[in-house]
Parts: structure tokens; C-alpha cells; sequence
């Protein structure tokens, strides 16, 4: 079983995460999304849309994170997804809304634009916008996330790790790119705390961890500055 993907990628981490805390083995495939291998051949003919992670297992070829982690928690018997189908319709559920939700305001409307020259717009008026618009809905997203999902939980479906824990919290972890704070989400900061103890969390975040280190000081835009 092979495992395509980058260790800077957001979309990449929560595989590595998950595989890393089950024990789950692959063949590492290193993408180097850097100088655009993602866009090429071979790499095309996984995934005409040029995305990483893709699992290779055997000759079925499987992309999206999301889809990964739920193949590979049923392939090896997780209990990090539960077979009980109310209890996996809420870990489908907190994973559709941080994919749909809540990832596409906080990286694409607010981090990616400020940390990535490539995902700079084609105006300074179009591209402040974009932030203005990421920081305002985040701010939604964030309440959300801290009051109504995780709550008194442990984690994001109770008291039990899940798949979406793995999936969210390296979602979240982006915030470090542009120093967001999150203290003023108690829920939300004890919750990460415990995600950032995982015993994998280090290893698995070791290059995101020194591209935020480069990026510290830099006069980003965060929600509630």
C-alpha cells in the first residue's frame, strides 16, 4: 500500500496523523508539490486533478483525505470509526462540515492568501477583500466549532477520538501559519492542546511546524485582531 503525498500539505497530514497513531503501515511517496510534480505525469494518471494525498492499495487508487482515512479505518478495524450508524453519521458529519464549512473560510479565504504568493488575487483590492470576507466568517466558524461541537466534549464526537479529530485538528493547526490565537475559544484551545499531545503530533507536523516558525512576526491578519 502506497501513500502519495507531501508533508507540508494540510490535505496530506491527517492520513500521516491517523496512520501514525493506529500503526497503520504504507510505502511513503513523497509529491513535491514545490516544483509542481502534482500537475505532471505521472502522478496525473493517480489523480487527474493534480490533489494530494492518493492511496495506492494494490490497484485501487483512492484520493480526498477524507475518503482515505475512512478506507483505511475500515480496512484495519478502527475503532477510531465506529461501525455503531449513528455514531459514524456524526464523525461523517463533523468531517463533511470542517471540509465544507469551515476549511474553505479559514485556509482559502484567510491563511493560504496571506502565507502563499500563489494564492495571491489579481488585485489589492480583490485580495483584502478575500481575507476581510475569510476573517468575518471565520469568526462565525470558530464560535461554532468551540460552543456548539466540541463543547464539554473531550473531542469532536464525544469522548472519544475519531477520524475527525485527526482530520480537524490538522485543519486547524493551519492557523499556526499566520499566528492565529486561540484563547479566546476555551473549547477549542484545550481540545487542540490535547491533539498537539498526541505522541505522532510532532513528527507528523515537523515541516508545517518550521514553515510557521519562518512566517513568525510577520504582520498577518488573524480573526478578532
Amino acid at each position: 500500500m502506497k501513500l502519495h503525498f507531501h508533508p507540508v500539505s494540510t490535505a496530506s497530514r491527517p492520513v500521516l496523523l491517523f496512520c501514525a497513531e493506529a500503526g497503520i503501515k504504507f510505502d511513503p511517496v513523497v509529491v513535491d508539490i514545490m516544483v509542481g510534480e502534482h500537475m505532471k505525469d505521472p502522478f496525473t494518471k493517480l489523480n487527474p486533478s493534480g490533489m494530494i494525498p492518493v492511496l495506492e492499495d494494490g490497484d485501487f487508487i483512492l484520493s480526498e483525505s477524507s475518503a482515505i482515512m475512512k478506507y483505511l479505518a475500515d480496512k484495519t478495524d478502527s475503532p477510531a470509526y465506529p461501525k455503531d450508524l449513528k455514531k459514524r453519521a456524526r464523525v461523517n458529519e463533523r468531517m463533511d462540515w470542517i471540509n465544507t464549512q469551515f476549511y474553505r473560510d479559514w485556509a482559502y479565504n484567510l491563511i493560504y492568501p496571506q502565507a502563499f504568493p500563489s494564492h495571491k488575487r489579481t488585485s489589492d483590492a480583490a485580495h483584502s477583500g478575500t481575507i476581510e470576507w475569510g476573517k468575518k466568517n471565520v469568526e462565525r466558524w470558530l464560535a461554532i466549532l468551540d460552543n456548539d461541537i466540541i463543547g464539554k466534549n473531550k473531542y469532536l464526537c464525544g469522548d472519544e477520538i475519531t477520524i475527525a479529530d485527526y482530520f480537524a485538528s490538522i485543519i486547524v493547526a493551519a492557523g499556526d501559519l499566520i499566528g492565529q490565537d486561540l484563547s479566546r475559544f476555551p473549547n477549542l484551545a484545550r481540545w487542540m492542546g490535547s491533539m498537539r499531545a498526541l505522541s505522532s503530533w510532532n513528527v507528523v507536523n515537523e515541516v508545517h511546524n518550521g514553515f510557521a516558525a519562518s512566517l513568525k512576526g510577520k504582520p498577518f491578519v488573524t480573526a478578532h485582531s
